[in-house]
């Protein structure tokens, strides 16, 4: 029995060594193609932003429809080639993130609801109403890692690391201020879909900020 727990530990042990290779290489090429595609259609596209600019969720839908266009453009595609090369992945992927709830918010989420239920029937790909934001929840769902975890060994951004031999060991209590950093980083764009929700998450990582700042983490 414990020849077996060994090997199998060994096992899972290398698994998560080529993991940390692949996985998030997998994420960063399939999430690159599709952001790029996204960005090149709009690049050589005309700009339908006007026709959606009263659905976008605030500050968005205060920003000139001109402007927003240039910028989402310019964001998918820049933000499809730092992803494709491991470079800034976590900015590039989090701008992706906002990118994705904002289009989520104003194009894809149900305009009207009242239950749950109700929501569930947009989680579709289809042009039938009621919503269809399957395909960018998949997509935030794929980013997270990348904003949580980094881009993985085969990335420059693993090759800077190890130039500059950052320290891979956190603080004791640095996991407090991690929580509190990522509640507060998905918690604000999660605000624009699920108001409640999003501002309890942003708030709790903001209370865990503070209380990381009186431990003196």
């Amino acid at each position: 029995m414990n020849k077996l727990i060994e090997y199998w530990t060994a096992l899972v042990e290398r698994l998560e060594g080529l993991g940390q290779w692949l996985a998030p290489l997998g994420l960063r090429l399939v999430l690159a193609w599709e952001f790029w595609e996204a960005g090149r259609e709009k690049f050589s596209g005309s700009n339908w932003f006007m026709d959606i600019q009263g659905k976008f969720p605030f500050p968005f839908n205060v920003v000139p429809a001109d402007l927003s266009w240039t910028m989402a453009t310019w964001t998918e595609m820049l933000g499809a080639l730092a992803l494709l090369l491991g470079l800034g992945t976590r900015i590039a992927a989090f701008s992706l993130l906002v990118l994705t709830v904002v289009a989520t918010a104003a194009v894809h989420w149900p305009d009207d609801w009242m239950m749950f239920s109700d929501l569930l029937q947009g989680y579709a790909i289809t042009d039938m109403g009621h919503g269809n934001y399957k395909l960018p929840l998949l997509f935030v769902v794929m980013l997270v890692p990348l904003v949580l975890r980094g881009p993985g060994k085969l990335s420059i951004d693993a090759l800077l690391a190890r130039a500059f031999t950052m320290d891979p060991h956190l603080r004791p209590n640095a996991d407090l201020v991690a929580w509190g950093l990522g509640a507060l980083a998905l918690g604000l764009p999660l605000a624009m879909l699920l108001p409640l929700f999003g501002l309890t998450l942003a708030a709790g990582g903001v209370a865990m900020l503070v209380l990381a700042r009186v431990l003196h983490v």
